[in-house]
């Protein structure tokens, strides 16, 4: 039994080893992960929050520790799990709708009714009429909205983000959490997601884990009790937002963080 926890990260390091040297990435992570929460990772380059993503969604098998899913130990890659990275990674021969439904295919289920999904995805990222386009036609926004709802189409239960948003311009980013925030409001999934933007943290999170420099451990987590939906324009939310940006920026910027 999960006992409502969808992920659940027990005393996992990870080090990484050549024949010179070695690499000490993650260090005795602790964490849970709560069914329907979005939580997001935030740290310096290095410390460890993609090899941490790997490592729950099964690509990666840690040094030290477990993780589990829904209760069940993760030692290779899930059905119920999707990864979405920070290129879209499209097959340009292949239309928008048929890019959605790549893992429908692979996971060889019923096509019939995982179109009729992916039809409804798209539509609600925006895409109603662009499903016969191929990649190179979309703008760089628009296509991370097709990887999306291809990670979103088999229905999993547990999304991990890898800084989804990070190679698009900052009106594009914001955009599309804004995006991600309503379409989680309406499929609440259980999300994790990496991120190194501050504003993007505050916007999206459920609580935001605060990671320290190599080896990566956990410095401190946020709970973010702004209701949503949230926007950065002035609303009755911004104080709480605004409070919780400010203290992660000093957090990030602490010498007792760099020095942990």
């Amino acid at each position: 039994m999960s006992d409502g926890i969808a992920i659940s990260v027990d005393s996992v390091s990870q080090v990484f080893r050549t024949r010179r040297q070695s690499l000490h990435a993650l260090d005795d992570i602790e964490l849970e992960v709560r069914d329907g929460e979005f939580v997001t990772l935030v740290g310096r380059s290095g410390c460890g929050k993609s090899t941490l993503l790997r490592i729950i969604a099964g690509l990666l098998p840690a040094s030290a520790g477990k993780v589990r899913v829904h209760g069940a130990r993760v030692d290779a890659p899930r059905r119920d799990v999707s990864l979405m990275f920070q290129r879209a990674a499209l097959l340009p021969w292949r239309s928008v709708i048929d890019n959605v439904l790549l893992p429908v295919e692979i996971l060889k289920l019923d096509a019939r009714v995982h179109r009729a999904r992916a039809e409804e995805l798209l539509a609600l990222a925006g895409l109603e009429g662009f499903e016969g386009r191929k990649p190179y036609e979309l703008s760089g926004g628009m296509q991370q909205r097709v990887a999306l709802c291809r990670a979103l189409v088999h229905d999993p239960s547990v999304l991990l983000m890898d800084e989804p948003f990070a190679a698009l311009d900052a009106l594009t980013r914001e955009e599309l959490s804004l995006e991600l925030q309503r379409i989680w409001g309406e499929h609440r999934k259980t999300i994790v997601f990496v991120t190194h933007s501050i504003q993007e943290a505050t916007l999206l999170a459920d609580r935001i884990v605060v990671m320290s420099p190599r080896p990566g451990r956990i410095a401190r987590i946020l709970e973010v009790n702004a209701p949503r939906p949230r926007s950065l324009g002035l609303t009755a939310r911004a104080e709480e937002l605004d409070r919780i940006s400010a203290e992660l920026h000093e957090l990030l910027f602490a010498r007792e963080l760099q020095a942990t």
